[in-house]
């Protein structure tokens, strides 16, 4: 009996481990999009989500990551902090190894917690622009091009326009009163003593209808540039502005949040010669968007408006969440499954040399710089579609560097 009884167990084991294992093969690695689905923010993020989702689809449908089924969760904080605070608790709970905001003052008040946690937060294209210091923001990753970078890449376009001399000349900068807004008033200030040009600022009061008084101040100035930072309908208000002010449209120099829709609504020939800020590649020609259209939509089985995949936002989210995969799938065949925040962590921080095929410009990331490179280009409106103005840059490294360090120690010593 002995022997026989000791057989039903080792099978029972064997079994149980066999299902175990299976189990851990087909356990899913959750991502949290916490995002402003009904406020400031919903001209950008159902596009975002919807890139994201597909994005899972298409990796699902080829095994998952490592064998591990992706699932997207979101949930709407109407970019208010508190809301996107608990939103970051209700995830956490529901196991998800990423935490995704895509709001500057919601990442703001998220980010303490959740390094106190030691859960990984995502920060691409919002929020501080000096948590590229790993050393110091060990859980915050803003892969891609800051606010910070962005705007002395606009400033290094300027300046190769005026021959590689700024002195004299006059750079505006329209912002909506607010942290956003705000974000790259230091880097401007620096720069314009750097280089000897005269810079104004010219805030106006949110939603962003408003801004005949800083359009006014803008024309008294006569700028050769105006770098923007508006978003959405804000930037069909500027166009009005600048008409009313006789500002030429080619000195509108915008974020990077300008897409097809702004460019319909200010009217394509209208908007001809306007220039942005781009973290990533446009259009339909990607070969994941290709893949994406064959194996999703032209099936009836993608995530949202078809229209939405020929918008420069959709292809931000796949750009976003292709650097994130990546990094879940360095961690797990580097570190192996379970997947936990440090391994997350420890792959996000391992990844080279990447540009998802090309959609954005290569990426590598480590544990001292949590951005990997900064680098975006400027891309203009010529009446039917965007023209690269440049190649993919990261300018004024030095400059980007000492405001990162200073403003990353004073974060540092008010945290202890």
């Amino acid at each position: 009996m002995k022997p026989k009884l000791l057989s039903i167990v080792a099978g029972i084991g064997l079994a149980f481990s066999s299902m175990q294992s299976a189990h851990a093969q087909s356990a899913p690695i959750k991502f949290a999009g916490c995002y402003d689905l009904t406020k400031a923010y919903g001209f950008v993020t159902p596009q975002i989500a919807q890139a994201a989702k597909d994005y899972a689809k298409i990796l699902n449908q080829k095994g998952g990551i490592e064998g591990h089924p992706v699932e997207f969760l979101v949930q709407d904080h109407g970019n208010e902090p508190q809301r996107g605070i608990e939103c970051y608790e209700k995830m956490k709970r529901e196991g998800a190894i990423t935490f995704d905001f895509l709001s500057t003052p919601v990442s703001r008040a998220v980010l303490p917690r959740a390094m106190a946690d030691g859960q990984v937060m995502l920060q691409s294209l919002v929020g501080r622009g000096d948590a590229i210091n790993g050393d110091v923001f060990k859980w915050v990753f803003p892969i891609g091009p800051t606010y910070w970078g962005q705007v002395a890449n606009d400033i290094q376009y300027a300046k190769n326009q005026a021959g590689g001399n700024l002195k004299g000349k006059k750079i505006a900068f329209i912002y909506p009163d607010y942290p956003f807004g705000q974000e790259p008033i230091g880097t401007l200030k620096t720069l314009a003593e750097k280089e000897g040009f005269e810079l104004l600022l010219a805030p106006h009061p949110m939603p962003g209808n408003d801004q005949a008084a800083a359009w006014t101040q803008i024309r008294r100035f006569n700028p050769d540039w105006v770098i923007s930072w508006n978003l959405s309908n804000m930037h069909v208000v500027a166009s009005r502005e600048m008409k009313r002010n006789g500002i030429p449209m080619d000195k509108y120099i915008a974020v990077n949040w300008f897409n097809e829709v702004d460019i319909n609504n200010i009217g394509p020939e209208n908007a001809k010669g306007i220039k942005r800020g781009t973290n990533v590649v446009g259009g339909q020609d990607h070969p994941l968007i290709q893949q994406i259209i064959k194996d999703l939509y032209d099936k009836g089985q993608g995530s949202g408006d078809r229209k939405h995949l020929n918008d420069v936002y959709y292809n931000t989210g796949l750009a976003i969440y292709a650097s994130v995969f990546e990094g879940a799938r360095l961690a797990i065949k580097q570190y192996g499954w379970p997947l936990t925040p440090e391994k997350m962590k420890k792959g996000l921080e391992s990844i080279k040399n990447f540009d998802a095929g090309g959609l954005i410009a290569p990426v590598t990331v480590t544990a001292k710089d949590h951005g990997g490179g900064g680098k975006t280009r400027i891309d203009m409106w010529d009446g039917k579609k965007w023209v690269s103005q440049t190649d993919w840059i990261s300018s004024y490294p030095d400059v980007i560097k000492q405001i990162v360090d200073k403003e990353s120690a004073e974060f540092a010593k008010g945290s202890k």
